[in-house]
């Protein structure tokens, strides 16, 4: 099969067509190196007159050996439809992407979660989005996401810091890092789990090639997740390609006043899942067949329970006033019983994070663990 990478190369490498031709392509040929050695006139008949020109005068240019060389160095390997390594998920898929690049690993049979959302999230985003990374990376379910800014980055790099395997799809080459303040992302991804393209190496993070990647996001993943999401946000594209491919769809719930939350409270409105706590994903995926048991047990509830029995009047009064969404030490007090507005406020919140009861969420902010 090695034989053949280089004229895969070749056709994978076209930019002057769309996938559903270059899969055209390779069966019409019986192959790609069928399809390469093939007369121009008979590709005329796939492509068109204009796009079987275009062929032509990019293979006069291409040299398949060298290039599959300098993509070899590069430590890239390149996976078509034809490969017995092409994930089984995303070849169930309409519009499978005929060919992956591919930094790191590709998906295998593990049970995958797509976690996606909004670039510029909100810290209660922020904090649901690490919570559910750090859920999956515990219990061997590999999260999906587009390396993205914000929701989808803060996911996948707690799944990495706990043990977890991720998979980045990017909207560019893979030997590109898109957007750039996410190298340390890239590297861990690249090392721990996959980089993934359908854009050969040197591809530019085009607006154009991101909604086309979505596909292959939720294509890789048994369900998608979307965490905040803005009314018209790019991320709903990601869900109705998820739909199409018949994947179930959670959506974190949000406050009405909140426009991060519209996109995620009118997919629920739609019929989506509602995800009110990260193990409801384990659950679903055992409901799905995809866990053949449930990766959680009982007793980290059990233990917070008695550490939380164990606190004083007051320590345990200030940990019913936390929830999810980080608060302020003085939104906190607010919400304090009368009697406990006086006491020493930021000595409680200390002993609680120390306990494991709460989690310092930003500068001054507090917010529950769960």
């Amino acid at each position: 099969m090695e034989e053949i990478k280089p004229y895969q190369l070749w056709l994978c490498s076209f930019g002057g067509t769309g996938n559903k031709k270059l899969c055209r392509m390779a069966e019409r040929f019986g192959g790609a190196r069928e399809a390469y050695f093939a007369d121009p006139a008979q590709w005329r008949q796939v492509l068109g007159e204009k796009q079987a020109l275009r062929l032509q005068q990019f293979t006069e240019t291409f040299r398949p050996q060298e290039e599959y060389e300098k993509l070899r160095e590069q430590g890239i390997r390149l996976v078509t439809l034809s490969d017995k390594d092409y994930p089984e998920r995303l070849k169930e898929i309409p519009d499978a992407p005929y060919g992956l690049f591919v930094k790191g690993r590709l998906p295998g049979n593990e049970p995958a979660v797509a976690v996606v959302g909004a670039r510029d999230c909100s810290r209660y985003g922020a904090f649901v989005a690490e919570k559910i990374g750090e859920m999956l990376g515990k219990n061997g379910i590999a999260v999906v996401s587009g390396m993205a800014r914000g929701i989808d980055g803060i996911s996948q790099m707690a799944a990495l810091k706990n043990g977890g395997i991720s998979y980045g799809v990017l909207g560019c080459g893979v030997d590109i890092c898109y957007p750039s303040q996410n190298r340390a992302l890239y590297d861990r991804l690249a090392a721990q789990g996959g980089l993934i393209s359908s854009y050969p190496p040197g591809t530019p993070a085009l607006a154009r090639n991101f909604p086309p990647r979505n596909r292959i996001v939720s294509g890789l993943a048994d369900a998608v997740v979307v965490v905040e999401a803005r009314e018209k946000s790019g991320t709903l594209i990601t869900v109705d390609m998820a739909l199409e491919q018949g994947r179930e769809v959670y959506a974190v719930p949000g406050r009405i006043t909140d426009r991060l939350s519209d996109g995620c409270n009118r997919l629920l409105r739609q019929g989506a899942a509602p995800l009110l706590n990260p193990e409801e994903l384990s659950e679903g995926l055992a409901a799905m067949g995809k866990l053949k048991e449930r990766p959680q047990d009982d007793t980290p509830e059990v233990e917070e329970q008695n550490t939380a029995g164990a606190l004083s009047p007051e320590a345990a009064a200030v940990c019913r006033a936390l929830d999810l969404t980080p608060q302020t030490a003085e939104e906190i007090r607010r919400r304090l019983p009368e009697e406990y507005r006086h006491i020493n406020l930021n000595a409680c919140l200390i002993g609680l994070c120390m306990e494991g009861l709460a989690v310092q969420a930003g500068p001054g902010c507090f917010c529950a663990v769960r």
